[in-house]
């Protein structure tokens, strides 16, 4: 009797609860069925690349870590995992977390394979294999090598190399160049927004599409403009600059002006990339790649553009919470690599710059959204650093009952200045602070290199004696300090010190900083109860002052309205000072799309029932808040046409009569570069929401066929407007010609659902796509702006899975204030996204 062939997809199965996940469960094929082979990318706890042959029935696989490369130079490792099903081939969606590979899935390539003339599969087994690519991306001959293995090593490290050939090329472009499906089109962040965690068949944009956009140019009244394309690919990563800190203060400020987050126990870190040249800056500008280099892979594989993030750098303790002496235990041990029991993270929670662009002068609430947005495809050891907007008490009195440090209070409208300032604000869970080291004294114990160390902090120019710490050492940190400690001794002190306190103390050169929990600072100025938490060396000892706590900052925003009682939405019975409150409570959501972006306001002086009109220009009746900037118009001159920056602003509007907010598609640093295109999409009176919403859907399945990623915006009206985010370097002649010509495509296509002209005789029983919001001058309805219509609605930004539930354009008002903040923790990064507008 023969023996019974192992199954092998025994480990595949194994791996996974097919109860959970939607990948394809492992059925061997009964024979050989043929030569294909796929490449999927996931992002997993690290982002890479799955390279996948078929041979025997399976899916022989190898994770690439980097991602193939067409450069025969570059050498990428492969590592070696199950046999996957011959079903996985068209295995595209989301992994859920906690399930083994947890993460979203790309079917990036696909293909045949073949053995090169001489050569067999066979060849697998004895560590090598030569062949060729037949695939829509990776072509030409390639090579796998396995290599040596060490003593104890469990997994097969291979090589995966490009044979110089015709189809060889330079650099990264083959990953660079291809972020979109074989299968959908759609980018990662499409894939990961699918939030069933279904696989996706649909199938690639339609010829009908193509051929109607074709149609669309034709009508094309003149050439576009030559876009302007930003460097990117190639570009150095930005320089270090200062960064900004926070003033310790003694409460929790209160109020929606100020977003919250948790005061991370570790290393300040601003990290420089582009694509994967990445370097980690310390606080003070010291270049630590080589310190973090795990973490300086993790964000070199995210293939960012040229950016420059904020950010703390972490390790976790052994309950789980950061903690600062395990941080410094790693980075003794030169470890932290992810998948390690000491692996370091790190949280961002700051955007400085990107792809040239100096982002430091828009709002903080606006940089946190373009900085979810940048990173929505990191995995761990990447974070983007959680908030909460308003509620700090809670957050801080979570974070004290934990044991962490502490929360970070920062101003939702406010610039980043790179110094310290009231516009961030700490709050400490325990005392702590930075000490410099000035001395030591001996110890009695047998073994113990010393008793204390003595403490210094810096008053002016003047270093001032704090006193003595002595516990908080174990054996290794004695043993690291004694002997950096021996290299920095002194004849004389260097601070002033009673005869007491200097007996029996070998003095040292201040030059050491270490972080020092205590109980208080007595009358004198010393330490009580210190406890020593490690060493700072991303900080000067010239730096080191101390930390006195400030009273809490008035964030309140202190605009005057009159007249609050006044009913300015009489089916409703809201007032001119509920719209006022409204404002106040959502600025912080509103402000990434209102602030710094030339505004047209609807003003109902007396009420939306009476004459409202709108007002672009500034005449100078608006409050210090509301500033202007002067725009040329078509006859030569220039008008001064009004913005905003905070929420102030809003409410200077709201208190001269103003209901709606209408923006421009740019920005008024620059308002010839558009830098948002909208679809408005208008219904004839006839058609019911349901059709609308499915018209929204296919509209965005259109657009991430030609590689754009959209959102979706509940009007407050009947309609929805499709919102496309685009990075600036194109002008309004392109801006406006994409998008009459993507508009009349689809009514191209679609004739009986959709038009593309105002007339309303032709938009009978169909839905209007308004395409003539993206031409200079236009304006569409901000997020979350009010709307002058019965019922006081508001304009909602909404996810795409949200969208199929929704009866109307109009389900929240201004008394829903507290429910759209709270909405917004699952809308992080909406309205957001790096792309440029294609050619097309």
């Amino acid at each position: 009797m023969s023996a019974r062939r192992p199954d092998p997809l025994a480990e595949y199965n194994r791996k996974r609860d097919f109860a959970r996940t939607s990948e394809p469960a492992g059925q061997r094929a009964k024979q050989a069925q043929g030569n294909r082979f796929i490449v999927q990318k996931h992002a997993a706890t690290r982002l890479h690349w799955d390279f996948r042959l078929e041979m025997d029935g399976v899916l022989k696989s190898w994770a690439v870590t980097k991602g193939p490369s067409s450069d025969p130079d570059d050498k990428r490792l492969a590592v070696r995992t199950e046999d996957h099903p011959l079903a996985y081939a068209e295995f595209e969606g989301r992994i859920p977390k906690g399930e083994y590979g947890g993460g979203t899935v790309m079917l990036w390539d696909q293909g045949t394979w073949a053995p090169i003339p001489g050569k067999s599969a066979d060849d697998l087994e004895h560590g090598h294999l030569h062949f060729t690519l037949h695939g829509e991306r990776m072509k030409g001959e390639w090579l796998l090598v396995r290599m040596k293995g060490r003593p104890g090593e469990k997994r097969e490290n291979w090589l995966l190399r490009k044979i110089d050939d015709d189809d060889a090329g330079q650099g990264d472009l083959l990953i660079e160049q291809n972020l979109t499906s074989m299968l959908t089109g759609r980018s990662m962040a499409e894939i990961e927004a699918d939030k069933a965690g279904t696989q996706a068949l649909a199938g690639k944009r339609g010829k009908a599409f193509d051929e109607a956009m074709a149609k669309a140019a034709r009508h094309n009244a003149h050439a576009a403009a030559p876009r302007r394309k930003p460097a990117r690919k190639g570009a150095p990563p930005p320089k270090f600059r200062a960064l900004q800190l926070a003033t310790l203060v003694d409460a929790v400020p209160s109020g929606n002006q100020w977003i919250h987050e948790i005061k991370f126990d570790g290393y300040r870190a601003l990290i420089a990339a582009s694509g994967d040249k990445v370097r980690v800056y310390t606080r003070s500008g010291q270049d630590w790649t080589d310190k973090f280099g795990p973490l300086a892979a993790a964000v070199a594989a995210l293939d960012l553009p040229p950016c420059l993030i904020d950010g703390e750098i972490i390790a976790r303790g052994s309950e789980g919470n950061p903690d600062f002496s395990s941080l410094q235990a790693v980075l003794k041990r030169g470890h932290g690599s992810q998948g390690s029991d000491d692996a370091l993270e790190f949280h961002a929670f700051d955007l400085l710059e990107i792809d040239g662009e100096d982002c430091t002068a828009q709002g903080q609430i606006a940089r946190k959204e373009r900085l979810e947005a940048l990173l929505r495809d990191a995995a761990p050891p990447i974070f983007v650093a959680d908030h909460v907007i308003g509620a700090g008490e809670r957050l801080y009195a979570a974070m004290c009952a934990a044991g962490q440090e502490g929360i970070i209070a920062k101003r939702v409208d406010a610039a980043y200045s790179g110094r310290r300032s009231t516009n961030w604000v700490k709050v400490k869970c325990t005392r702590r602070q930075e000490f410099v080291i000035v001395g030591w004294t001996r110890s009695r114990a047998k073994g113990r290199p010393f008793s204390s160390l003595l403490l210094g902090q810096y008053e002016g120019k003047t270093l001032v004696y704090r006193g003595k710490v002595g516990t908080g050492f174990d054996g290794d940190t004695l043993a690291d300090l004694a002997a950096r400690l021996n290299k920095l001794e002194r004849k004389t002190p260097p601070v002033t010190v009673d005869r007491a306190d200097a007996r029996g103390v070998t003095w040292v050169s201040p030059r050491l900083v270490a972080e020092i929990a205590f109980a208080e600072l007595t009358a004198e100025g010393r330490v009580r109860h210190g406890s020593f938490l490690g060493l700072r060396g991303d900080k000067k000892a010239s730096a080191v002052s101390e930390e006195k706590a400030a009273p809490v900052p008035d964030a309140a925003v202190n605009v005057a309205i009159s007249n609050r009682d006044r009913v300015i939405f009489p089916e409703s019975g809201g007032t001119k000072g509920d719209l006022a409150d409204y404002y106040a409570q959502i600025a912080p959501l509103m402000l990434p799309f209102a602030a710094a972006r030339p505004v047209s306001l609807v003003r109902c002086p007396q009420g939306r029932a009476k004459q409202c009109f709108f007002q672009k220009h500034d005449s100078g009746s608006f409050g210090k808040h509301v500033r202007h900037v002067a725009i040329a118009e078509k006859d030569g001159g220039a008008e001064d046409y009004l913005y905003l920056t905070d929420a102030a602003g809003l409410l200077d509007c709201v208190q001269m009569g103003t209901i709606e907010f209408h923006g421009w598609g740019s920005r008024a640093d620059d308002v010839e570069l558009p830098d948002r295109m909208i679809f408005d999409l208008d219904p004839d009176e006839g058609l019911d929401f349901a059709q609308v919403r499915k018209a929204a859907g296919d509209i965005r399945q259109r657009l991430a066929d030609i590689g754009l990623v959209s959102f979706a915006m509940l009007s407050g009206g009947k309609g929805v407007h499709i919102v496309v985010p685009l990075r600036r370097g194109h002008d309004w002649n392109t801006h406006k010609d994409f998008a009459r010509r993507f508009a009349e495509a689809m009514s191209l296509a679609e004739p009986d659902r959709f038009v593309a002209t105002m007339s309303k005789a032709k938009r009978k029983g169909r839905i209007f796509i308004d395409w003539l919001r993206n031409q200079r001058g236009a304006t569409a309805v901000l997020p979350y702006s009010a709307r002058a219509r019965a019922g006081a609605p508001v304009a909602v930004p909404i996810g795409w899975d949200e969208l199929d539930t929704m009866a109307g354009a109009h389900p929240y008002s201004i008394a829903d204030g507290k429910e759209l903040i709270r909405r917004a923790e699952a809308l992080r990064g909406w309205g957001f996204a790096e792309q440029e507008l294609p050619a097309i």
